[in-house]
C-alpha cells in the first residue's frame, strides 16, 4: 500500500475513559486514558518498554528510540515527553498522524522528536538509519489484525542492522495466529536464539517479543534493581516484566 487513498481510514471511540483508535475494523490499534494522556494504557504497549531493563536508567535519556507504526502514539509520546530521548516514528497513513494530534496529544515535531509519513520497510532500509537506534519498538499488525505487514527474514535483518550495538528491539505480535512461529523463526535468525525472548500473550493475544542485537549477561538481582527503578521513575510494570520474560534459546534449543 504506496497511496494514501489506499490506506484504511481513521476512527475514534470512548469507553470509561479511554480513548481507542481503529483502523477501518472493529479492532482497537491504540489506546489512551484521557486523565492520562503520557501513560501507557494497554498492557502489551508497557511490554514494549521492556528493554529499559537493558540499559542503564540514568542512561535512558541520552539513547534514540524509534517507533515503527504509531498507533495511538502512545510509545513516541512515552520516549520523548516522560523518557526524555530523541525520538522517532514511521507512519504510513498520514490520517492516523492526524488523528494522533487531534485526539491522542500527539505533540509537534521538533529537534528530539520527528514522526514521518513513511514506509517502514524502506526506513529500516536507509543507510542514514544504521547501527543508530538503541530501542526499536515494532507494532505493524494490518487493519484487521491478520498479522504483521513486514514479517520477512530479510526485515528483521534490516532492523538489526539499524541498531547501535547494544540496541534492542521490540515487536508485537499475535500468539494465537499461524504468523507466530514465523515471525518468532525470522527473528532468530537475524538475531540469534540466545539473544531473543518473549512474554506470554496478553488476554487479548498479544504476544511481545524482545531481542537484543548483541549477548547480555546480566544478573538476576541487576534486574531487579533496574525493574524498581522503572517502576518508581516512570511507573511501569517492570518487576512482572523480570518474572515473565522466557528465553526464546531455551524454547528453540
Amino acid at each position: 500500500m504506496s497511496d494514501s487513498h489506499e490506506l484504511p481510514d481513521v476512527s475514534i471511540s470512548e469507553e470509561d475513559g479511554v480513548r481507542h483508535l481503529h483502523l477501518d475494523s472493529p479492532w482497537i490499534q491504540g489506546s489512551m486514558r484521557i486523565a492520562k494522556p503520557i501513560e501507557i494504557e494497554l498492557e502489551y504497549v508497557q511490554r514494549m518498554m521492556a528493554w529499559l531493563l537493558f540499559v542503564e536508567p540514568e542512561e535512558v535519556a541520552d539513547l534514540q528510540a524509534m517507533q515503527l507504526g504509531l498507533g495511538a502514539a502512545a510509545l513516541t509520546k512515552f520516549c520523548y515527553k516522560r523518557l526524555g530521548m530523541r525520538t522517532t516514528t514511521i507512519e504510513l497513513n498520514p490520517q492516523v498522524v492526524a488523528a494522533c494530534m487531534r485526539w491522542f496529544r500527539l505533540p509537534d515535531n521538533d529537534e528530539r522528536l520527528q514522526v514521518l509519513v513513511a514506509n517502514a520497510a524502506d526506513a529500516v532500509q536507509d543507510p542514514d538509519w544504521q547501527s543508530s537506534i538503541d530501542a526499536l519498538q515494532i507494532d505493524l499488525y494490518d487493519h484487521d489484525a491478520a498479522g504483521p505487514v513486514l514479517e520477512s527474514a530479510e526485515f528483521y535483518a534490516d532492523c538489526f542492522g539499524m541498531l547501535a550495538p547494544n540496541g534492542c528491539m521490540t515487536v508485537n505480535l499475535f500468539g494465537r495466529t499461524s504468523s507466530f512461529e514465523r515471525n518468532m523463526r525470522n527473528i532468530a535468525a537475524a538475531f540469534g536464539d540466545a539473544n531473543v525472548w518473549h512474554f506470554k500473550p496478553t488476554r487479548e493475544g498479544n504476544t511481545v517479543i524482545l531481542a537484543r542485537k548483541a549477548p547480555v549477561e546480566v544478573s538476576t538481582a541487576v534486574l531487579r534493581q533496574r525493574a524498581e527503578t522503572i517502576e518508581a521513575k516512570w511507573k511501569l510494570p517492570a518487576r512482572l516484566w523480570v518474572h515473565a520474560l522466557q528465553s526464546w534459546g531455551k524454547v528453540a534449543g
